[in-house]
């Protein structure tokens, strides 16, 4: 028969005679108050079933261990921590069941900090606020202190430098020399919010602690966590991108600044933190919830080469947390050269733009919308562009003279072989290529700018490289360029500065959005950016204002459209309806009727569609006869 020994809080006696006792009944062998000078003498591996708070736990459990008791929890008001670390159910009355059922125990280890043994987390620095609600136990209030936590992100954050020495067999190990938030550290994964969702193979008898180093190099970085966060509910596999994993037996946490922690909601400061777990040290009845493994993997975990160092280290200790990831001279260095190599108008380049100036004419000419993007996937003029971005938001005059000349001789040369094809070319008519080139509105300036943050994000990221060719599909740089070279060959201005127009609204909005892009990305400072992004807007607003005028027209065009096709006028539906000109207004339609119609009823049919526009219209009619 299982014998219990029962050591309880005194301030909780009457829980104790009213529910406790008569629960266990003959299965009682001892009732004992908790004192500081605690004397029990009992064998060893007898249970003795606590219901302490957390921190006469942490007085009790030392003796416990030296004397080799098996222990089991009662859920008291006051020991949260105990509670989530051991797995104890929060209702006594199944608690006690589950003590009084089981037949099992087993060995646990220990996480001790500094001595002291911590039950649930330890949290040094200011990630406390991220983990804030682990311990509620409705949903609702989880919730609550989640939304709370998020809006403490906006303080004015600042990380510390910490200095992390993990002591384990492999001698070669080097100390972490880093810049954190904070720093949270478990036995396994149920025993905070944050550990929930980033750790799988977590449990109390696997030997192993969990250190959880946060170390965002933005806010936006620390919003888009505090986000998913507040959202998701399930565990995830991946680590997000500012936290790294120690999961080993000894750490050692050190600071030139002394270090704030709390030790299950305990607030303690100290100049080093020494961690260390004691393996299968405590035996215990498992609590209901607990995670155990008969399968122990003793396997270490060293994810850590994501945490700032060198420049970008030195550059969070000296000032509050950026607003925007700050990229380092190591970390762009590649791109510079790829940028700056690319603001070169080398021959291979000059030919490049030769060529695909030529089939785009060609392809233009010929109404042929293939052989027009074949000329645009062959297009150059995108990679000085994303130079020149880069020159405009560093204020790098070099790299901006260098780009300007490059797509400079470029028009150059795209002007001059429109023109000479032009003029080879006995061919003067406006169709359809051309005619969606030389009317340009918002949404062409949408479509350059969406084109930029794709070009510059392309270009900054290796792995999505591959996506350039699409990207210069979109923007479709060449195409307008060969358009007004052929109005300046026709001696049309409308044809050439309605392509120019869209020609400069495409290197205007890819400029400022690859330049934005560039700066959310980290390659600036904002007070170096300003300047160069001030003088990009004005242009792209100067531009702006003719676009929407030709985004207006474009609008009343589709109104017009969708009101007359269909449309019924004395048995005469109304097809193919196209708007010419809206300043006079100018409709080109087919009429279907039954019959033929005579100039009194054509003339009818206009004064009927004038009516229903409320303006006067210029109409081009052709008659569908239904037999």
């Amino acid at each position: 028969m299982k014998k219990i020994t029962l050591l309880y809080d005194e301030l909780e006696s009457e829980t104790v005679e009213d529910k406790i006792l008569p629960a266990f009944g003959h299965h009682l062998k001892l009732k004992i108050p908790f004192k500081t000078d605690l004397k029990i003498e009992i064998e060893r591996d007898e249970l003795v079933v606590t219901y302490l708070s957390d921190t006469q736990l942490k007085e009790f459990l030392p003796i416990a261990i030296e004397k080799g008791w098996c222990l089991g929890f009662l859920p008291h008001p006051d020991m949260p921590n105990a509670l989530q670390g051991m797995g104890v159910d929060s209702k006594l009355s199944e608690a006690l069941d589950h003590i009084l059922e089981s037949e099992t125990t087993m060995k646990i280890d220990v996480l001790m900090a500094n001595g002291l043994p911590v039950f649930n987390t330890l949290v040094a620095g200011e990630s406390i606020s991220l983990i804030s609600g682990a311990m509620e136990e409705s949903q609702w209030r989880v919730r609550w202190e989640k939304v709370k936590s998020f809006f403490r992100l906006f303080k004015n954050l600042r990380a510390q430098n910490y200095i992390i020495r993990v002591e384990d067999d492999k001698e070669d190990r080097e100390e972490i020399d880093t810049a954190a938030l904070g720093v949270i550290t478990v036995l396994h994964r149920k025993s905070a919010l944050l550990t929930r969702k980033v750790l799988e193979e977590s449990f109390i008898n696997d030997g192993m602690m969990h250190v959880l180093i946060l170390a965002p190099r933005s806010l936006f970085g620390l919003i888009d966590f505090g986000i998913k966060s507040f959202l998701r509910t399930a565990k995830s596999k991946v680590l997000p991108p500012h936290v790294s994993h120690i999961k080993t037996t000894k750490v050692i946490l050190e600071s030139p600044e002394p270090i704030n922690y709390s030790a299950d909601d305990k607030l303690m400061s100290a100049k080093g933190i020494e961690l260390e777990v004691l393996p299968k040290i405590l035996n215990i009845v498992p609590g209901k919830h607990l995670l155990v493994t008969d399968e122990v993997k003793n396997n270490e975990v060293f994810k850590v080469h994501k945490l700032p160092k060198g420049e970008i280290k030195e550059g969070l200790l000296a000032h509050p947390l950026p607003l925007i990831d700050h990229a380092s001279t190591e970390e762009f260095k590649w791109l510079f050269t790829i940028l700056r190599e690319n603001a070169k108008a080398s021959s291979s380049y000059k030919v490049l733009m030769v060529l695909s100036t030529l089939i785009a004419t060609f392809g233009l000419f010929g109404n042929s919308s293939p052989v027009i993007i074949g000329a645009m996937i062959l297009a150059p003029l995108m990679s000085p562009i994303i130079s020149l971005s880069m020159g405009v938001l560093r204020q790098n005059e070099p790299l901006i003279k260098e780009s300007l000349k490059a797509i400079i001789i470029g028009m150059l040369l795209g002007y001059l072989c429109a023109l000479i094809i032009t003029w080879m070319t006995p061919l003067n008519v406006y169709n359809n290529e051309i005619t969606s080139r030389i009317r340009p509105n918002l949404l062409d300036l949408g479509i350059a700018v969406g084109s930029g943050v794709a070009g510059a994000y392309a270009h900054a990221k290796r792995e999505v490289a591959k996506t350039l060719a699409g990207v210069a599909i979109a923007v479709a740089l060449v195409p307008p360029l060969a358009v007004s070279g052929i109005g300046l060959g026709w001696m049309d201005l409308t044809v050439f500065i309605g392509a120019f127009l869209l020609l400069v609204t495409n290197l205007a909005g890819m400029v400022l959005a690859a330049a934005l892009t560039f700066l959310l990305l980290g390659y600036s400072p904002v007070k170096l950016a300003r300047k160069g992004l001030l003088i990009s807007l004005i242009i792209v607003m100067t531009i702006s204002a003719p676009l929407a005028f030709g985004f207006n027209q474009m609008v009343k065009e589709n109104r017009i459209i969708q009101k007359l096709s269909g449309h019924e006028i004395d048995g005469k539906v109304l097809r193919e309806v196209n708007v010419r000109s809206i300043d006079p207004l100018k409709i080109s339609l087919r009429v279907v009727s039954d019959t033929p119609l005579d100039e009194a009823e054509l003339a009818q049919l206009k004064e009927d569609i004038e009516r229903f526009l409320d303006a006067e219209v210029e109409l081009e009619v052709a008659v569908g006869i239904i037999l």
